[in-house]
């Protein structure tokens, strides 16, 4: 059965550990198990059934018994979360999210762990499933290069979201920014760095455009280079939700990429993500080699990047190669 070796798959890809306890278990196409999706956040399971085929009584019976086997014994509610949009296109009624099957009280809100720091949850707010489970090792591998590159001081997180890059970055920067457009978002984001009282730098949160902001700070860094940062993430929403937005798509990313370039100091790190699956590897790294050159910036790759591997790529399916991410440093 499908469902069953997408979760015995996980059991290797993804183990849950005492500081890993949130992680995909079904992944659609990519597990031969199309508008099915569902992450597990410690002991919530959030489902996503998107299409016309698997939004039915009986899918959902055969998804929760499977769910149910495979966290036998364990604390755990299996919740519905809707995609209103996706629904919409598929011309299915949005049923309200609610538990499907609890093995104790049931909850809308956790608790989880990525790379051992805590995060909160609540099924009922944020993006997709409520996080964004894939980026968890760049996460981690975002924190080590720029620990290990010396440039320590100042940290810009652009499209933070709930603070994910923010939070591996004060582990090891003495200040971090974190930008978003959503006010929601960054109250989460604070909530999780109350979480980990354990973190060392100096952490604010501003409510910004992102492409507005990182104008205005590259004017002011112009003419004073205090302004300037060691490390810098890029990680924004999909520009390119169609092919023919992807051409749009490049000159954003182009954007953000040229006005981080100026931003940074000599050493410093960039961590820059695409998540537009019609935005191909070889674009983007062309899109960031034109703003290095426009920048006029000597940059290193360090390392490319992709999703977690509870997130697995299907080489003849273009949709499941969507997450990019480069490592760069900036002389």
């Amino acid at each position: 059965m499908r469902v069953d070796a997408a979760l015995a798959r996980r059991r290797v890809l993804a183990p849950v550990t005492e500081g890993d306890n949130a992680h995909r278990l079904i992944f659609s196409e990519a597990d031969g198990l199309p508008g099915i999706v569902a992450d597990r956040y410690n002991d919530l399971v959030l489902l996503q059934l998107l299409t016309q085929g698997t939004a039915q009584d009986d899918v959902r019976a055969v998804l929760v018994e499977a769910l149910r086997e495979e966290f036998a014994g364990a604390e755990l509610t299996i919740w519905e979360r809707p995609d209103v949009r996706i629904r919409e296109l598929e011309q299915l009624a949005a049923p309200a999210p609610g538990a499907l099957f609890t093995s104790w009280e049931a909850r809308s809100t956790t608790e989880f762990r990525l790379n051992g720091l805590r995060f909160e949850y609540d099924a009922g707010a944020g993006q997709k499933t409520g996080a964004f489970l894939d980026q968890r090792l760049n996460y981690a591998a975002a924190a080590r290069w720029v620990g290990a590159s010396g440039r320590t001081g100042k940290a810009l997180d652009v499209c933070t979201y709930q603070g994910g890059f923010a939070l591996h970055l004060a582990q090891v920067c003495e200040r971090v920014t974190g930008v978003d457009a959503s006010r929601a978002a960054l109250e989460a984001a604070d909530r999780n760095l109350e979480r980990n009282p354990e973190l060392k730098a100096e952490t604010d949160w501003i409510e910004a455009d992102a492409f507005e902001l990182m104008r205005a700070y590259d004017d002011a860094a112009k003419t004073d280079a205090t302004r300037k940062f060691d490390a810098i993430v890029l990680d924004p929403p999909a520009f390119a939700k169609s092919k023919r937005a992807a051409e749009g798509a490049l000159r954003g990313y182009k954007e953000l990429n040229l006005r981080a370039l100026r931003l940074l100091n000599d050493g410093g790190t960039l961590v820059t993500c695409s998540c537009s699956h019609h935005v191909s590897l070889q674009d983007f790294t062309d899109v960031v080699t034109a703003a290095a050159v426009d920048a006029g910036r000597r940059v290193q790759l360090l390392e490319t990047r992709a999703a977690v591997p509870d997130h697995p790529e299907v080489l003849t399916l273009a949709e499941t190669r969507y997450l990019k991410c480069l490592v760069l440093r900036i002389d």
